[in-house]
């Protein structure tokens, strides 16, 4: 006997429904690492002790992390007050001309390959049992899976950006200050490689491309704040 397949099921078996926190939690762990390893690179170039390289590192680690979290949120609150404001305004020319946007809403499933006839009664269909769920979904584009969540966001940037930037502080405390950079730079490489396999998993997408792409760009900040470092270096 088959067993049905429920509508949760189906979505366990995709990834879309990863999408707002990963990309929080992705950034978060990737600006972690990135942001804190060029901060240490480039004091670590311009010091002969660990000192002001640590300072600076816990000094950005802190700062960081309160910044990706409250900008998270703030960003995604007011992507949640347009999606509201949106809703309400539908709500309120649905009241007003039923009829037009019954019409709307009927172009848009024509719009999409149904038949004319058949658009209009699956339009009507819809709007007798939830007439404004309907036109968010569908006019909006707005649905359960990608609606945002500020607190959710914030969160996970906030954590995910703590755990990337702890990760060079770590490579600080365990090297002499001697070459530090280079150790510094290896290592976030290692981090990023790692971080790029693992949000490719699980978001169901091409490990390679987003491992090329996060060192690259990885390479490139770090390069940047090494060269800053060499080039104003002074004996701290």
């Amino acid at each position: 006997m088959n067993k049905q397949l429920t509508i949760d099921n189906y979505l366990d078996n995709h990834y879309i429904h990863r999408s707002n926190w990963l990309r929080a939690a992705v950034l978060g762990a990737n600006d972690g690492i990135i942001s804190i390893s060029s901060l240490a690179i480039g004091v670590a170039a311009a010091s002969t002790t660990k000192e002001p390289t640590i300072l600076a590192t816990v000094a950005g680690l802190v700062a960081g992390a309160l910044s990706m979290a409250a900008g998270e949120y703030v960003s995604v609150s007011s992507q949640t007050d347009i999606e509201k404001a949106d809703i309400k305004r539908e709500a309120k020319e649905l009241e007003e001309m039923p009829e037009a946007e019954l019409k709307i809403l009927a172009e848009i499933y024509e719009q999409r390959g149904l038949k004319k006839e058949t658009a209009m009664q699956v339009a009507k269909e819809l709007t007798e049992k939830d007439a404004l769920g309907a036109h968010v979904r569908d006019e909006l584009g707005i649905t359960e899976l990608t609606q945002a969540n500020p607190i959710q966001a914030a969160f996970a940037s906030g954590a995910s950006f703590t755990i990337g930037g702890a990760l060079p502080l770590i490579v600080i405390l365990l090297f002499p200050a001697q070459h530090l950079e280079y150790w510094l730079y290896g290592f976030t490489i290692v981090f990023l490689v790692i971080l790029g396999a693992i949000s490719a998993r699980t978001g169901g997408s091409g490990i390679t491309k987003a491992i090329l792409r996060i060192t690259i760009w990885g390479t490139l900040a770090m390069g940047l704040s090494a060269f800053v470092g060499y080039l104003f270096g002074v004996s701290v």
